[in-house]
């Protein structure tokens, strides 16, 4: 019998092709968010699961899942995940890493610029039927090129969001849980470490890149925002929950700061309304990843993960991003 999963949104046919051969799959392609008790009914009698940042995978829901073996998340960050539960109960949990950091940098690099130079602010202004003629005043923004650009989170995106800079002739700050190595620092536009208030209070554009933890909630909150140069922008592409989206709502409404750019929002896609009434700020709906070839690489490697975890060959033994190896040995396939 082969072993049954769930494909908790929609995913290109051909990945769920793939997965037919070996697999008895679930598929949700009508791509409806199932509610924690329909997921828990769906996962009852299945030994893996593809799941995306929509899904909760908590300890209550591991508990109900005798069966689930593996949970392989269609997404580089996992706090959906109780990762420590999950090993508690002897699961396997991956990420998809790597394949879609340079379509996250390059989209990084549009919002960064959209919001520097008030790309979208113009843009509804002209669709609206107010462009009569041209002023030396209309929509200021920022200079990108010659500034200081602060990167917080210099992982691997953040590292290729500053190799970007070089072309701008940028300066670069950042600010990471631990100090890169002399050659990926020169590597990264010869980028300097500093601390998180040296940054804020330099940088011209600050961009966002942490993964998001009880430690990273709110690190950007009305104290950093304070800090801030009146004319600084702030960019979102990592984790709604990085940022108190109420006092950034504050602040750019008093002006403490010039713009915002976001792709991630606290509660998405349930964002704070009062956003929707600002001007200065640049809103898109999570896509730093969204290029077919990318989104197909993430299916993909999601799959193979899942594939490692629960049909193990002499080639695979394991599943490439494993996230909790300590689990490995205490699972047991049927």
């Amino acid at each position: 019998m082969k072993p049954k999963i769930l494909m908790a949104r929609a995913v290109f046919p051909d990945v769920i092709a793939r997965l037919q051969q070996d697999f008895e799959v679930e598929s949700n392609q009508e791509d409806r968010i199932f509610s924690a008790a329909e997921l828990a009914e769906k996962l009852r009698d299945k030994d893996g699961v593809i799941a995306t940042a929509s899904e909760r995978i908590s300890a209550e829901l591991l508990q109900a899942s005798p069966r689930l073996k593996a949970v392989c998340n269609q997404a580089v960050g996992y706090n959906n995940i109780d990762v420590a539960a999950a090993t508690k109960a002897g699961v396997m949990v991956t990420n998809t890493p790597d394949v879609l950091n340079e379509t996250t940098a390059d989209f990084g690099w549009a919002l960064l610029m959209a919001t520097a130079r008030r790309v979208t602010e113009a843009e509804h202004w002209l669709r609206a039927g107010h462009w009569k003629q041209w002023r030396y005043d209309s929509f200021l923004g920022a200079d990108v090129h010659g500034a200081t650009l602060g990167v917080i989170g210099m992982g691997r995106i953040g590292q290729a969001i500053a190799r970007r800079s070089t072309g701008f002739d940028m300066q670069v700050v950042y600010h990471n849980r631990s100090r890169l190595a002399p050659e990926q620092e020169a590597r990264a536009n010869n980028a300097r470490y500093v601390s998180k208030e040296e940054l804020l209070a330099t940088a011209d554009h600050v961009i966002l890149v942490l993964p998001y933890s009880k430690e990273s909630h709110h690190t950007i909150g009305p104290a950093e925002l304070a800090l801030m140069k009146p004319g600084a922008t702030l960019v979102n592409l990592a984790r709604g929950g990085i940022v108190d989206d109420l006092a950034l709502i504050a602040a750019l409404r008093d002006k403490k700061i010039a713009a915002a750019g976001l792709d991630v929002f606290e509660n998405e896609p349930a964002l704070h309304p009062d956003f929707l009434e600002l001007s200065n700020v640049v809103l898109t709906p999570h896509i730093a990843s969204a290029s077919e070839p990318t989104r197909r690489a993430m299916a993909n490697c999601a799959a193979d993960n899942l594939l490692a975890a629960l049909l193990p060959t002499a080639e695979r033994k394991w599943p490439p991003n494993l996230l909790n190896p300590e689990v490995l040995g205490r699972v047991t396939l049927s």
